[in-house]
């Protein structure tokens, strides 16, 4: 489950300390509060440790029955959690509908989210360092040429979005540059227009629209005057999806340098390819493309154009880094010659380094740069990359365990005090359903996913490791009602039962549950969003 998902999920919490659904009925909820408050409340013990524990546990309790027993608290509660309720919102006779409450929300919320777009830009940009080698071993240095292109953007309301950027270019003795800046409106849910002007190099005013046709389709129309000449470019193009991994696309351009193209694009979890053939004025290109994704960190590809003016076939790969950063090297054949091109992705800022190695196109030495590079990269990933980020997991995997052990510590301790005041409880339940030959929990593990996989798959009685499992065999069996049957509810987290604790924060988490009925052994392992409803003959062993 995402990050996302697991938010909206958390916003079931009161529902699962009081062991309800979130469509549970106002009966059911006063049922499940006499039930608990009869085992946590204060008065119930005479000893002061015992007291203190009930105390916590008995706040709990009424703190999640007097949200979900109100109907207006209840409804905020089940759209925005507890910030909802604490955001300042008065839920009194101003507001005494839940329409109402859910339209303030929403105010609020708008709110929120302008004041952040308000503030929010983010800038990208690139640099170009053309390198070549024949230059450097002939004595007219290294560099051939740079160019840098800045672009900043910022949101000035949830519609509107204004762009402004520029570029710098030198190529021997030659330089120019030019800056633009675009304003785009979102004009509604499936249309949207920009205004675009430059000064400089291609110095112009230019408009475009673009509108969804319909769910699989869209369409884009731009016109552009260059403020040099005058001249008018006019461009159309159309998009649609052919599946749910695969789109085409028709360009159309009318003007100074008149074209038409199309093409298409794939892309899936574990592959992308694309393809595309232009014809213009005097001129024609083909340029096809595919990517694979040998793990979400590393990737080959390659490439090849030919066109009137160039035939070039590009083979490389690239290495995720960081989350934000991503090196890539290409090995370039070409009528210019052989060339090496490694990029540096970090957030939105690109490094792209060009090095041309020969302008011959020598059969050996094409063979050795392209060999040569790649030899070097799987040795250095065997002896230096792996053993670095191993190390590095293993640090990482340290830190995260000191920085959660006080957390899980603490959810254990609380755990465990909730399980001593279901103790009696649990066992006068026990105790019956052994004389009745009913449902027993012998044992029931929550926590790590690998562990617990691994238990209901073996014949073992115990998990492998305990540091990431917590027992709630006591807290289950409280949980038998007294006809025999235990149910947990779909859609809340088995952490937030009482007598439950998270032991693993951040990790995928299952409930492992042995049980006897009618004298046979049973059990189970489901997620920790899933229904458990027990007994069933599925799960006999």
């Amino acid at each position: 489950m995402d990050e996302q998902n697991e938010e909206a999920q958390d916003n079931k919490k009161l529902y699962a300390v009081l062991n309800l659904s979130p469509e549970a009925s106002d009966e059911e909820i006063r049922k499940a509060y006499r039930q608990w408050a009869q085992v946590y409340h204060p008065d119930k013990y005479q000893s002061p440790p015992m007291k203190l524990i009930a105390t916590e546990n008995f706040q709990k309790v009424c703190e999640a029955y007097e949200i979900l027993s109100d109907p207006n608290k209840r409804q905020v509660y089940d759209i925005y959690g507890m910030e909802g309720l604490i955001s300042g919102l008065e839920l009194g006779p101003m507001l005494n509908k839940a329409e109402e409450i859910k339209a303030e929300l929403e105010r609020l919320k708008r709110r929120r989210e302008q004041e952040k777009l308000a503030a929010h830009f983010r800038s990208s940009g690139t640099i170009l360092a053309n390198m070549s080698l024949p230059n450097f071993l002939d004595g007219d240095g290294l560099f051939r040429g740079m160019a840098m292109t800045s672009e900043i953007q910022s949101r000035m309301s949830k519609q509107t979005i204004a762009t402004i950027g520029g570029n710098l270019a030198v190529d021997g003795h030659e330089g120019g540059g030019a800056a633009s800046a675009v304003l785009s409106h979102q004009i509604s849910e499936v249309s949207s227009i920009e205004f675009m002007a430059s000064a400089g190099l291609r110095a112009l005013l230019g408009v475009q629209t673009s509108r969804h046709l319909s769910s699989h389709s869209s369409a884009t129309m731009g016109l552009s005057m260059s403020l040099k000449d005058g001249s008018l470019n006019l461009s159309n193009a159309w998009t649609r999806q052919l599946s749910e991994t695969t789109n085409g696309h028709i360009q159309l351009m009318l003007g100074s340098q008149s074209s038409v193209a199309v093409g298409w694009q794939k892309k899936d979890q574990r592959r992308s390819a694309s393809g595309e053939i232009k014809f213009g004025t005097g001129s024609f290109e083909t340029a096809v493309q595919y990517t694979h994704r040998f793990s979400s960190k590393s990737h080959g590809c390659i490439a090849g154009r030919v066109g009137s003016s160039s035939i070039e076939i590009e083979v490389g790969g690239g290495r995720k880094l960081s989350k934000f950063s991503t090196v890539r090297w290409l090995y370039v054949v070409g009528i210019q010659g052989i060339s090496w091109r490694f990029e540096l992705y970090r957030g939105g800022q690109k490094l792209v380094i060009p090095i041309l190695l020969t302008t011959h196109l020598n059969p050996v030495f094409a063979t050795g740069a392209l060999v040569v590079p790649t030899s070097f990269y799987f040795i250095l990933k065997k002896f230096l990359i792996k053993p670095y980020y191993h190390k590095r997991n293993k640090q990482k995997a340290l830190e995260k365990e000191e920085k959660t052990s006080a957390q899980v510590q603490e959810g254990r301790a609380a755990a465990e005090k909730a399980q001593q005041l279901q103790q009696n409880v649990a066992n006068r339940k026990r105790n019956k359903q052994l004389e009745t030959g009913g449902l027993v929990i012998m044992k029931a593990l929550y926590g790590n996913d690998t562990i617990l996989k691994n238990l209901y798959s073996s014949s073992g009685t115990s998990p492998e490791s305990t540091s990431g499992v917590i027992d709630v065999t006591t807290s289950l069996n409280f949980l038998v009602d007294d006809s025999g049957h235990l149910k947990l509810h779909e859609g809340v987290k088995k952490s937030g039962i009482m007598g439950f604790c998270d032991p693993c924060p951040g990790d995928s988490k299952l409930l492992y549950v042995e049980y006897a009925y009618a004298g046979n052994e049973h059990k189970v392992l489901v997620g920790d969003y899933e229904e458990l409803l027990i007994p069933q003959g599925t799960h006999m062993i």
